[in-house]
């Protein structure tokens, strides 16, 4: 059985440029339906935090806004964060995670990333050592990405300097109205770093997969993304 170790923010307040807090969390889509489909292809899943908090789910994500005006998927949602609501509070440590026992990392995005993983000291060892391994994979959608900016190796190297990889962009910072008074923007932080960043048009579904490293732009691309996931994992078998 493929094991998979799925890692949500800690954060609930996301610091604005301004210093104001903005609440946040991780984005309920993009926990929910890659759990669904690695629970449903049999695979073992753990939940990790920063400091084993129980993780806090972003308001946003269940407004109707960002449901296509459906309140019954907003009340599907609620229904199945409230049916998992034991696991996500026996979240484990991440410091305590041992890498090796996972075949795949999983990091959902919200703004929260912004906030705990991308200067999380632990995340980037668990990083180095599944992206390091062929057999193993990196995978992330959103803002979960924020967590690689994390991970460095003994050199300094940037982790994922030249890899194809895709995030929540700029374009859809601003038109999600949080660009300018963020404290910084994801795409721009991951180009400067050394990503080989590739964005489709605004709120597309789209996912890049670069060998064992796959990624999603956005909540829409969630469910692609956790696709890719276990289509490589029987390319892997």
């Amino acid at each position: 059985m493929s094991t998979v170790l799925m890692v949500l923010t800690g954060a609930n307040v996301w610091t604005m440029k301004n210093g104001t807090p903005h609440p946040t969390g991780f984005w309920a889509e993009e926990f929910i339906k890659p759990h669904q489909a690695f629970t449903a292809a049999g695979l073992q899943v753990t939940i990790a935090t920063p400091g084993g908090v129980t993780p806090v789910v972003d308001p946003l994500s269940l407004s109707l806004g960002y449901n296509d005006n459906d309140q019954d998927e907003v009340a599907r949602q609620v229904a199945y964060l409230k049916e998992h609501a034991d696991a996500l509070g026996a979240a484990m440590r991440l410091a305590e995670v041992q890498a090796e026992d996972f075949d795949v990392i999983f990091i959902v995005g919200g703004h929260g990333p912004m906030q705990d993983l991308a200067v999380d000291p632990h995340i980037g060892a668990i990083l180095t050592t599944l992206l390091d391994n062929p057999h193993k994979i990196v995978a992330s959608v959103c803002h979960g990405p924020a967590s690689f900016l994390s991970a460095h190796r003994a050199d300094g190297t940037w982790l994922f300097k030249g890899r194809e990889l895709t995030a929540f962009t700029n374009e859809e910072e601003t038109q999600a109205t949080f660009a300018g008074n963020a404290p910084w923007l994801l795409e721009d932080r991951l180009r400067l770093a050394g990503a080989n960043f590739k964005a489709d048009p605004a709120w597309s579904t789209h996912v890049v997969v670069d060998g064992n490293l796959i990624t999603g732009q956005n909540q829409n691309s969630a469910a692609a993304a956790a696709s890719a996931v276990l289509k490589h994992l029987q390319i892997l078998a």
